[in-house]
């Protein structure tokens, strides 16, 4: 059986937020090509619907990795202990380093169920999910990822009954559910968080508002954080976690270069294969088209886009004007 990888990462590190429509295969292959974390992540999926024979053909389609992605973890959500057990269960058997549960995600559809953000509302259901994705595992490693609390700051009562039950790693996004993403990440709240898991044995990681590689060493270093998760930053930045590119000191040329070949190997391994369409990819060319003459107008038509032919033309009308 494999070890709990986390134990052997040099300090601090840094992984890739699971992100819906974001951290998909394509996604996860331009960041191992261009600037590789030190963990990579799956988008999160359902484990009623990977417990279940109907929903789980599907749902795997999602959870397609390469050997060149390791260690990537699969991070799943749900409130039916025997699900989330069943789910872990499938995910080992298909050669994962870790499995994740989600405890933070503020989506109501996923709350409805009980699940995500709900399970702060929800302590002894929370605790008991975690030990039975544990009794699915065996060696693999199961981490959970929340957030500071529902309505308010709930560290002192909500992350004890999580680190009680020894995850190998928690995950705090450095906001509560009711904030959202509206707001600053409360790092000042981060050295306090890193202390409790510290007393529990538990490796804590940092997410929230981390601009580039040298602000996340310093937030770690300021915090006692062990590791630091980004999530939005590596939008149109698959350098962003390249120790020696900064996407500062690459052409536009070259990035939109990166961008087509993002957009190609999207349409050639989801959305040709109907995993997903071809309109997931703008929200990509928003941000890698950003900071220069004529981006608002280039964006505006890469919006229109229905195949990286047209991408192509349009970028390449940009050049030759």
């Amino acid at each position: 059986m494999k070890k709990n990888f986390w134990e052997k990462m040099q300090k601090p590190f840094f992984v890739l937020a699971p992100m819906a429509d974001v951290t998909d295969f394509a996604q996860r292959q331009m960041l191992v090509k261009y600037g590789k974390p030190d963990v990579l992540y799956t988008e999160f999926v359902s484990a009623d619907g990977l417990a279940s024979e109907k929903g789980r053909k599907a749902l795997l389609r999602d959870m397609r990795f390469e050997e060149n992605e390791h260690p990537i973890v699969a991070q799943i959500f749900g409130a039916n202990p025997e699900n989330i057990k069943k789910a872990t269960e499938i995910l080992c058997e298909l050669g994962f380093d870790g499995i994740e549960i989600n405890m933070g995600c503020p989506d109501r559809s996923v709350e409805k169920q009980g699940a995500g953000s709900a399970l702060m509302k929800n302590p002894k259901l929370a605790r008991e999910l975690i030990r039975a994705a544990k009794a699915g595992a065996g060696e693999i490693p199961i981490s959970v990822k929340t957030r500071l609390g529902y309505n308010k700051n709930e560290i002192e009562t909500w992350l004890p009954e999580i680190l009680a039950e020894q995850p190998a790693v928690l995950t705090v996004h450095l906001r509560t559910r009711k904030e959202m993403s509206e707001v600053a990440a409360h790092w000042e709240l981060a050295p306090r968080i890193a202390a409790l898991a510290r007393e529990h044995g538990v490796i804590i990681v940092g997410n929230g508002d981390v601009q580039s590689l040298q602000d996340g060493k310093q937030k770690a270093k300021d915090s006692g954080m062990d590791g630091i998760m980004v999530g939005r930053g590596i939008f149109g930045n698959p350098w962003f976690f390249n120790k020696k590119i900064s996407i500062d000191d690459i052409p536009l040329s070259e990035r939109f270069a990166v961008m087509i070949e993002h957009a190609k190997l999207f349409e050639k391994e989801l959305a040709s294969k109907k995993i997903k369409g071809f309109h997931v990819m703008k929200k990509h060319f928003k941000a890698y088209v950003g900071g220069f003459d004529g981006a608002k107008e280039l964006r505006a038509k890469l919006m229109e886009t229905e195949s990286v032919k047209e991408v192509e033309d349009i970028v390449s009308g940009y050049f030759n004007k």
